[in-house]
């Protein structure tokens, strides 16, 4: 595992001629070490677990630049070749994504637990590397209470009566109607409903034509990849970034260029100078997941007019953009778009609750047909039963009651979790936010916050570490996520009590 190997010195010009170079001159040099290093890790030059050479190292060793040294080992990462460790460095990944096919005299081996990888195609165990969790061996078991599970609003606080009185009142009403086929689509009342919300807590102006109705924004997400790419075209992703976007992506057999993210929002300059020609980019501006910032109007703009400029599209995830708890919420990205190009993602999971698994596509014009076609290709629609109570529930008023209720309680328990979180000290540090559903901690940079969420499990509390989150290992930062919107008072001060006991 400790083994540290160093590529050949390529001496072809394309290499030794990078240093100081033109970007024209540097792109071919990137992938001729990506291919080099590629090669090396499947023909078993270097194993699984070699560390390798610091980026700095081996750019003076091959006459690089660490600018295109750095590109190849993002690109090696981002394709699962390589991984990360904080504080360690970078190493060949244990599983790859291609299985490498050995002749071997050996007799079969003992029957033993399967990850299930090897049945996978590449592309799969690439897929299935994105669902890591922060403890596998504890899948069996669910964390003691809610502290501190991410993506959840305060379920202890919705309204089940009115749900349960409307679910009652649509079967009466409609009956058999809702056990048919429907619309790809999705429910008309529901497309229109939805349409008139949006308009007024977004600021989109849209018609129900616009509308697509999914099983979640993750089913939206994997729309949106599957028939805006083709394999091999390259797609910004936010870095650090939503993982159901990551997969997304990779499921599409898009070529995912992570961008970095400040307190700006994705940095639309550096996007630009890592793939000009990108054919999608996705996007959280209202809340940036996971950290939480807002992007600036300086880049949304940016954004739209790259876009605009390349033909290229923009996914609007818009995850949890109605929980905002200071100042007038930013207006949405697409209600903002002269020119067509991004393409909105909403869902119900954070506003109600995520065991409804209903999201919506608000798409331009043109793009309509090609996200009702995926969804026949899928599943036909979503489920017709709840698309329909959704639709009274928002008719009826209920959703903006709720809502602004939502709202406050939210607030509120945001405030709570900051107070008790006061006695961890410089152990975790939380860092307030004006919207959401969770906070980042920030753990002393030493500390490994993947280990410090596995220990957090296996005490029943459920904090989520934001380094899985980065596809460039060299600029994750140690930090836990916890959601606190979903969390009670007393699950917060069981779960704070046990954090204390883990960091100390």
């Amino acid at each position: 595992m400790g083994d540290h190997v160093t590529p050949a010195r390529n001496t072809g010009s394309s290499v030794d001629g990078d240093r100081g170079s033109s970007r024209a001159t540097a792109a071919p040099a990137y992938k001729a070490l990506y291919e080099q290093l590629r090669t090396s890790i499947l023909t078993g030059q270097l194993p699984a677990g070699t560390r390798l050479p610091p980026s700095r190292s081996l750019a003076t060793e091959t006459g690089m630049s660490r600018n295109t040294v750095l590109a190849a080992f993002e690109q090696l990462q981002a394709e699962g070749y390589i991984t990360g460790r904080q504080g360690s460095g970078t190493y060949v990944a244990s599983v790859l994504p291609e299985q490498v096919l050995r002749a071997t005299t050996a007799g079969p081996a003992a029957p033993s637990r399967s990850t299930g990888h090897a049945k996978l195609s590449a592309r799969g165990r690439l897929l299935a590397s994105t669902r890591r969790v922060p403890l596998p061996s504890v899948l069996g078991r669910r964390p003691h209470g809610t502290a501190f599970l991410i993506g959840l609003p305060a379920l202890d606080a919705f309204p089940f009566d009115t749900w349960a009185k409307l679910h009652r009142e649509r079967f009466r009403k409609s009956g058999p109607q809702l056990m048919r086929y429907d619309d790809p689509a999705g429910y008309r009342p529901l497309r229109e409903a939805v349409a008139g919300h949006i308009s007024t807590a977004r600021g989109i102006h849209c018609s129900p034509e616009q509308v697509i109705i999914t099983t979640g924004s993750q089913q939206a997400l994997e729309f949106c990849a599957r028939i805006l790419l083709d394999p091999g075209d390259p797609a910004w992703l936010e870095d650090p970034g939503y993982l159901g976007a990551r997969a997304a992506l990779i499921s599409a057999g898009a070529r995912i260029v992570p961008v970095p993210v400040d307190r700006h929002g994705l940095d639309v300059g550096a996007g630009v100078a890592l793939e000009p020609a990108a054919r999608l980019a996705v996007v959280t501006p209202s809340h940036q997941f996971p950290l939480g910032h807002t992007m600036s109007l300086e880049r949304r703009l940016a954004l739209i007019d790259w876009a605009g400029d390349n033909d290229a599209w923009v996914v609007e995830d818009d995850y949890d953009a109605e929980f905002r708890y200071h100042g007038k919420p930013h207006a949405a990205l697409m209600a903002i778009d002269t020119r067509r190009r991004v393409i909105y993602v909403g869902t119900f999971s954070k506003v109600l609750f995520p065991g409804l698994r209903l999201g919506y596509i608000i798409a331009p014009p043109d793009l309509v047909d090609g996200f009702i076609a995926a969804h026949l290709s899928t599943d036909m629609h979503a489920h017709l039963v709840d698309q329909a109570v959704v639709a009274d529930f928002i008719e009826q008023g209920h959703l903006t009651r709720h809502l602004r209720r939502m709202r406050v309680l939210h607030r509120e328990r945001q405030y709570e979790l900051i107070r008790y979180a006061e006695r961890l000290g410089d152990q975790l540090r939380l860092e307030p936010s004006d919207g959401g559903l969770h906070l980042v901690g920030r753990l002393p940079q030493e500390r490994d916050d993947r280990a410090v969420a596995r220990a957090a499990l296996r005490q029943g509390v459920h904090t989520w570490p934001l380094s899985i989150h980065y596809l460039r290992p060299e600029n994750s930062s140690s930090a836990l996520l916890l959601g606190y919107a979903g969390t009670t008072t007393e699950d917060m001060r069981h779960g704070i009590a046990t954090l204390s006991t883990v960091l100390t």
